[in-house]
Protein backbone atom coordinates (compact mmCIF):
# COMPACT_ATOMS: atom_id res chain seq x y z
CA UNK A 1 0.00 0.00 0.00
CA UNK A 2 1.47 3.76 -1.02
CA UNK A 3 0.71 6.57 1.15
CA UNK A 4 -1.56 8.01 -1.68
CA UNK A 5 -3.50 5.02 -1.24
CA UNK A 6 -7.51 5.30 0.21
CA UNK A 7 -7.21 2.77 3.74
CA UNK A 8 -10.41 1.37 4.31
CA UNK A 9 -11.21 0.77 8.38
CA UNK A 10 -13.35 -1.55 10.38
CA UNK A 11 -14.74 -0.56 13.40
CA UNK A 12 -15.18 -2.96 16.11
CA UNK A 13 -17.84 -1.66 19.19
CA UNK A 14 -19.85 1.33 18.76
CA UNK A 15 -20.33 2.45 22.21
CA UNK A 16 -19.06 5.50 23.70
CA UNK A 17 -15.78 5.71 22.82
CA UNK A 18 -16.33 3.60 19.95
CA UNK A 19 -18.50 6.66 18.23
CA UNK A 20 -15.73 9.40 18.88
CA UNK A 21 -13.43 6.56 16.54
CA UNK A 22 -16.00 6.28 13.87
CA UNK A 23 -16.48 10.13 13.75
CA UNK A 24 -12.98 10.24 13.42
CA UNK A 25 -12.47 7.60 10.67
CA UNK A 26 -15.27 9.18 8.67
CA UNK A 27 -14.86 12.94 8.84
CA UNK A 28 -11.67 13.40 10.24
CA UNK A 29 -8.61 11.93 8.98
CA UNK A 30 -7.96 12.49 4.89
CA UNK A 31 -7.81 9.41 2.82
CA UNK A 32 -8.94 7.31 5.53
CA UNK A 33 -12.66 5.81 5.10
CA UNK A 34 -14.94 4.37 7.31
CA UNK A 35 -16.10 1.03 5.46
CA UNK A 36 -17.83 -0.93 7.93
CA UNK A 37 -19.19 -1.19 11.82
CA UNK A 38 -19.34 -4.55 14.02
CA UNK A 39 -21.27 -4.37 17.11
CA UNK A 40 -22.61 -7.86 18.83
CA UNK A 41 -25.65 -5.79 20.45
CA UNK A 42 -28.74 -5.37 18.25
CA UNK A 43 -29.01 -2.35 16.04
CA UNK A 44 -25.84 -0.10 17.37
CA UNK A 45 -23.59 -0.56 14.66
CA UNK A 46 -26.81 0.52 12.24
CA UNK A 47 -27.26 3.52 14.07
CA UNK A 48 -23.79 4.99 14.43
CA UNK A 49 -23.91 3.56 10.30
CA UNK A 50 -26.53 5.75 9.96
CA UNK A 51 -25.22 8.31 11.24
CA UNK A 52 -21.96 8.67 9.76
CA UNK A 53 -22.83 7.74 6.44
CA UNK A 54 -21.57 3.58 6.80
CA UNK A 55 -23.76 1.92 4.83
CA UNK A 56 -22.23 -1.87 5.63
CA UNK A 57 -22.84 -2.89 9.38
CA UNK A 58 -22.44 -6.11 11.20
CA UNK A 59 -23.53 -7.84 14.47
CA UNK A 60 -21.01 -11.04 13.81
CA UNK A 61 -17.58 -9.31 14.33
CA UNK A 62 -16.08 -12.55 12.31
CA UNK A 63 -17.97 -11.01 8.91
CA UNK A 64 -16.17 -7.74 9.63
CA UNK A 65 -13.14 -9.33 10.08
CA UNK A 66 -13.83 -11.18 6.58
CA UNK A 67 -14.81 -8.65 4.59
CA UNK A 68 -11.68 -8.38 2.12
CA UNK A 69 -12.36 -4.42 1.46
CA UNK A 70 -10.99 -3.72 4.91
CA UNK A 71 -7.30 -2.57 5.34
CA UNK A 72 -7.38 -2.26 9.26
CA UNK A 73 -9.71 -2.56 12.32
CA UNK A 74 -10.16 -0.43 15.40
CA UNK A 75 -11.19 -2.29 18.39
CA UNK A 76 -13.16 -0.61 20.71
CA UNK A 77 -15.14 -3.23 22.66
CA UNK A 78 -15.15 -4.02 26.73
CA UNK A 79 -11.37 -4.58 27.59
CA UNK A 80 -11.63 -8.35 28.65
CA UNK A 81 -12.30 -8.98 24.64
CA UNK A 82 -9.20 -7.05 23.72
CA UNK A 83 -6.80 -9.66 23.31
CA UNK A 84 -8.83 -12.04 21.82
CA UNK A 85 -10.29 -9.54 19.12
CA UNK A 86 -6.56 -8.52 18.36
CA UNK A 87 -5.74 -11.88 17.91
CA UNK A 88 -8.51 -13.14 15.17
CA UNK A 89 -7.71 -9.54 13.20
CA UNK A 90 -3.98 -10.11 12.89
CA UNK A 91 -4.93 -13.68 11.84
CA UNK A 92 -6.85 -12.07 8.99
CA UNK A 93 -4.39 -9.96 7.89
CA UNK A 94 -5.97 -7.07 9.47
CA UNK A 95 -3.87 -3.92 10.95
CA UNK A 96 -5.17 -3.47 14.58
CA UNK A 97 -5.75 -0.43 16.68
CA UNK A 98 -6.62 -1.83 19.85
CA UNK A 99 -7.99 0.90 23.11
CA UNK A 100 -6.16 0.21 26.03
CA UNK A 101 -5.98 -2.38 27.89
CA UNK A 102 -5.00 -4.74 24.72
CA UNK A 103 -5.09 -7.28 27.37
CA UNK A 104 -5.90 -8.50 31.05
CA UNK A 105 -3.26 -10.95 31.66
CA UNK A 106 0.37 -11.29 30.59
CA UNK A 107 -0.58 -14.62 28.48
CA UNK A 108 -3.39 -12.69 26.53
CA UNK A 109 -1.20 -9.82 25.69
CA UNK A 110 1.66 -12.16 25.01
CA UNK A 111 -0.66 -14.23 22.54
CA UNK A 112 -1.75 -11.08 20.83
CA UNK A 113 1.71 -9.78 20.13
CA UNK A 114 2.95 -12.69 19.10
CA UNK A 115 -0.34 -12.87 16.62
CA UNK A 116 0.70 -9.55 14.97
CA UNK A 117 4.50 -10.28 14.67
CA UNK A 118 3.45 -13.85 13.11
CA UNK A 119 0.87 -11.75 10.65
CA UNK A 120 3.17 -9.36 10.45
CA UNK A 121 0.33 -6.27 10.55
CA UNK A 122 1.11 -3.48 12.16
CA UNK A 123 -0.67 -3.01 16.17
CA UNK A 124 -1.26 -0.23 18.59
CA UNK A 125 -2.66 0.69 21.09
CA UNK A 126 -4.23 3.62 22.72
CA UNK A 127 -2.82 5.18 24.97
CA UNK A 128 -3.44 8.38 23.96
CA UNK A 129 -1.63 11.33 26.93
CA UNK A 130 1.02 10.63 24.22
CA UNK A 131 -0.25 12.48 21.70
CA UNK A 132 -1.66 15.54 23.88
CA UNK A 133 1.08 18.41 22.86
CA UNK A 134 1.77 18.72 26.33
CA UNK A 135 3.02 15.38 27.34
CA UNK A 136 4.30 15.11 24.15
CA UNK A 137 6.79 17.89 24.57
CA UNK A 138 7.74 16.50 28.24
CA UNK A 139 9.03 13.46 26.64
CA UNK A 140 10.49 14.81 24.17
CA UNK A 141 12.48 17.54 26.82
CA UNK A 142 13.22 14.84 29.35
CA UNK A 143 14.78 12.65 25.92
CA UNK A 144 16.88 15.50 25.56
CA UNK A 145 18.13 15.71 28.78
CA UNK A 146 16.32 19.15 29.62
CA UNK A 147 16.06 18.59 32.97
CA UNK A 148 18.12 15.54 33.58
CA UNK A 149 17.69 12.56 35.61
CA UNK A 150 14.05 12.26 36.46
CA UNK A 151 13.67 11.53 40.11
CA UNK A 152 9.82 11.91 40.88
CA UNK A 153 7.70 11.44 38.69
CA UNK A 154 3.50 11.60 39.47
CA UNK A 155 0.71 10.69 37.10
CA UNK A 156 -2.98 10.89 38.35
CA UNK A 157 -6.57 10.42 36.86
CA UNK A 158 -9.71 11.88 38.42
CA UNK A 159 -13.08 11.12 36.52
CA UNK A 160 -15.42 13.49 37.28
CA UNK A 161 -18.07 10.55 38.46
CA UNK A 162 -18.84 6.84 38.88
CA UNK A 163 -21.99 6.44 37.02
CA UNK A 164 -22.97 3.11 37.59
CA UNK A 165 -21.05 1.09 39.60
CA UNK A 166 -22.86 -2.24 39.35
CA UNK A 167 -21.25 -2.16 35.90
CA UNK A 168 -18.04 -1.90 37.13
CA UNK A 169 -15.75 -4.88 36.98
CA UNK A 170 -13.17 -5.96 39.88
CA UNK A 171 -9.89 -4.14 39.22
CA UNK A 172 -11.17 -1.46 36.61
CA UNK A 173 -8.97 1.31 38.67
CA UNK A 174 -5.56 -0.33 37.56
CA UNK A 175 -6.62 -2.69 34.67
CA UNK A 176 -8.69 0.22 33.19
CA UNK A 177 -7.95 3.61 34.80
CA UNK A 178 -4.66 3.78 36.29
CA UNK A 179 -3.34 1.52 33.33
CA UNK A 180 -2.58 5.15 31.40
CA UNK A 181 -0.93 6.45 34.44
CA UNK A 182 1.35 3.62 34.52
CA UNK A 183 2.33 4.07 30.79
CA UNK A 184 2.80 7.63 31.21
CA UNK A 185 5.25 7.52 34.55
CA UNK A 186 7.15 4.39 31.54
CA UNK A 187 7.04 6.94 29.31
CA UNK A 188 8.45 10.09 31.25
CA UNK A 189 11.33 7.98 32.37
CA UNK A 190 13.11 6.94 29.02
CA UNK A 191 15.15 3.87 29.48
CA UNK A 192 14.11 2.84 32.52
CA UNK A 193 12.16 -0.18 33.84
CA UNK A 194 10.00 -0.61 36.79
CA UNK A 195 11.06 -3.12 38.97
CA UNK A 196 9.01 -2.60 42.81
CA UNK A 197 5.10 -1.74 43.26
CA UNK A 198 3.13 -0.78 46.48
CA UNK A 199 -0.57 -0.20 45.86
CA UNK A 200 -3.19 0.65 48.23
CA UNK A 201 -7.04 0.68 47.24
CA UNK A 202 -10.49 1.48 48.75
CA UNK A 203 -14.22 1.93 47.93
CA UNK A 204 -14.57 5.76 49.10
CA UNK A 205 -16.67 7.02 46.69
CA UNK A 206 -19.26 4.00 46.81
CA UNK A 207 -18.35 2.32 50.29
CA UNK A 208 -21.51 0.21 49.08
CA UNK A 209 -19.98 -1.28 46.82
CA UNK A 210 -16.78 -2.56 48.28
CA UNK A 211 -17.95 -6.18 48.78
CA UNK A 212 -18.50 -7.12 45.27
CA UNK A 213 -15.38 -6.57 43.85
CA UNK A 214 -15.34 -2.47 43.38
CA UNK A 215 -12.58 -0.10 44.58
CA UNK A 216 -12.75 3.28 43.46
CA UNK A 217 -9.37 5.16 44.57
CA UNK A 218 -6.29 3.72 44.41
CA UNK A 219 -2.49 5.40 45.03
CA UNK A 220 0.64 3.53 43.68
CA UNK A 221 4.00 3.91 44.20
CA UNK A 222 6.47 2.59 42.18
CA UNK A 223 10.78 2.28 42.43
CA UNK A 224 12.32 1.99 38.48
CA UNK A 225 15.21 0.75 38.14
CA UNK A 226 17.29 4.06 37.63
CA UNK A 227 16.18 4.93 41.19
CA UNK A 228 13.65 7.21 40.66
CA UNK A 229 10.23 7.02 42.41
CA UNK A 230 6.97 7.55 40.80
CA UNK A 231 3.21 7.66 42.01
CA UNK A 232 0.17 7.14 40.45
CA UNK A 233 -3.17 7.48 41.93
CA UNK A 234 -7.01 7.40 40.93
CA UNK A 235 -10.26 8.45 41.96
CA UNK A 236 -13.65 8.01 40.35
CA UNK A 237 -14.97 10.77 41.65
CA UNK A 238 -13.38 14.27 41.33
CA UNK A 239 -17.07 16.33 41.63
CA UNK A 240 -15.01 19.66 40.20
CA UNK A 241 -14.32 17.39 36.26
CA UNK A 242 -12.29 15.59 34.73
CA UNK A 243 -8.12 15.76 36.09
CA UNK A 244 -5.76 14.62 34.43
CA UNK A 245 -1.97 15.46 35.11
CA UNK A 246 1.74 14.66 35.31
CA UNK A 247 4.83 15.84 36.99
CA UNK A 248 8.38 14.97 36.59
CA UNK A 249 11.41 16.22 38.67
CA UNK A 250 14.67 15.60 37.36
CA UNK A 251 18.16 16.85 38.62
CA UNK A 252 18.22 19.94 36.48
CA UNK A 253 14.65 20.97 36.62
CA UNK A 254 10.93 19.87 36.52
CA UNK A 255 7.74 19.87 33.96
CA UNK A 256 4.42 19.65 34.93
CA UNK A 257 1.79 18.57 32.26
CA UNK A 258 -2.18 19.09 32.10
CA UNK A 259 -5.10 21.65 32.85
CA UNK A 260 -8.08 20.88 33.79
CA UNK A 261 -9.29 24.42 33.08
CA UNK A 262 -12.24 24.48 30.15
CA UNK A 263 -10.82 27.69 28.50
CA UNK A 264 -7.99 30.30 29.94
CA UNK A 265 -10.77 32.34 30.90
CA UNK A 266 -10.65 32.78 34.99
CA UNK A 267 -13.72 35.26 36.30
CA UNK A 268 -12.89 37.50 39.39
CA UNK A 269 -15.99 38.42 41.58
CA UNK A 270 -17.01 39.52 45.16
CA UNK A 271 -16.59 35.68 45.71
CA UNK A 272 -13.42 35.42 44.80
CA UNK A 273 -12.14 33.76 41.31
CA UNK A 274 -13.67 31.11 39.37
CA UNK A 275 -12.49 28.78 36.12
CA UNK A 276 -14.50 26.31 34.59
CA UNK A 277 -13.65 23.16 34.42
CA UNK A 278 -13.42 20.20 31.61
CA UNK A 279 -15.94 17.41 32.75
CA UNK A 280 -15.15 14.71 29.67
CA UNK A 281 -12.76 13.17 28.33
CA UNK A 282 -13.39 13.73 25.03
CA UNK A 283 -13.25 17.40 25.67
CA UNK A 284 -9.62 17.18 27.33
CA UNK A 285 -8.34 15.05 25.00
CA UNK A 286 -10.26 15.56 21.85
CA UNK A 287 -7.22 16.29 19.61
CA UNK A 288 -4.99 13.24 21.28
CA UNK A 289 -7.71 11.23 20.22
CA UNK A 290 -7.68 12.01 16.79
CA UNK A 291 -3.62 12.28 16.59
CA UNK A 292 -3.39 9.06 18.03
CA UNK A 293 -5.82 7.04 15.08
CA UNK A 294 -3.81 9.50 12.50
CA UNK A 295 -0.82 8.28 13.48
CA UNK A 296 -1.96 4.42 13.34
CA UNK A 297 -3.80 5.46 9.40
CA UNK A 298 -0.10 6.67 8.27
CA UNK A 299 1.67 3.84 9.68
CA UNK A 300 -0.58 1.11 8.18
CA UNK A 301 -0.59 3.25 4.73
CA UNK A 302 3.38 4.11 4.99
CA UNK A 303 4.56 0.36 6.22
CA UNK A 304 6.55 2.27 9.07
CA UNK A 305 6.53 0.74 12.63
CA UNK A 306 3.54 1.88 15.36
CA UNK A 307 4.45 4.28 17.49
CA UNK A 308 2.61 2.54 20.40
CA UNK A 309 3.32 -0.66 20.46
CA UNK A 310 1.88 -4.40 22.01
CA UNK A 311 5.10 -4.16 24.02
CA UNK A 312 4.23 -0.77 25.54
CA UNK A 313 1.17 -2.56 26.58
CA UNK A 314 2.68 -5.12 28.23
CA UNK A 315 4.57 -3.48 30.39
CA UNK A 316 2.05 -0.91 31.39
CA UNK A 317 0.01 -3.81 32.18
CA UNK A 318 3.00 -5.30 34.02
CA UNK A 319 2.77 -2.30 36.52
CA UNK A 320 -1.28 -2.91 36.74
CA UNK A 321 -1.20 -6.80 37.25
CA UNK A 322 1.56 -5.91 40.43
CA UNK A 323 -0.62 -2.82 41.76
CA UNK A 324 -3.36 -6.02 41.67
CA UNK A 325 -1.25 -8.19 43.48
CA UNK A 326 0.03 -5.72 45.98
CA UNK A 327 -3.32 -4.89 47.18
CA UNK A 328 -4.26 -8.01 47.42
CA UNK A 329 -1.69 -8.99 49.69
CA UNK A 330 -1.02 -6.19 51.45
CA UNK A 331 2.52 -5.17 50.72
CA UNK A 332 5.29 -4.26 47.86
CA UNK A 333 5.13 -6.77 44.71
CA UNK A 334 8.54 -6.83 42.29
CA UNK A 335 7.80 -6.85 38.56
CA UNK A 336 9.57 -10.14 38.11
CA UNK A 337 7.55 -12.21 40.56
CA UNK A 338 4.92 -10.81 37.97
CA UNK A 339 6.74 -11.75 34.84
CA UNK A 340 7.50 -14.98 36.43
CA UNK A 341 3.82 -15.91 37.38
Amino acid sequence: MTAQQPLFVGLIGAGRMGSFHAETLAHRLPGVHLAAIADPAPGAAQRLGERLGCTTTYTDIGELLADPRIDAVVVVTPARTHADLVEAAAKAGKAVYCEKPMAVTLAEADRAIKAAADAGIPLQVGFNRRYDPGFRAAREKITAGGIGTPQLLRSLTRDPKLADPARTPPWTIFLETLIHDFDVLRHLNPGAAPVEVHAMADALVRPDFKDRGLLDTAVVTIRFDNGALATAEASFQAVYGYDVRAEVLGSAGMLTMGDIRRTHLTAYGPDGSTAECVTYDQHLFHDSYVAELADFTDSVRTGRSTSVTGEDARGALTVALAAIESVTNDGPVRIDQIQEG
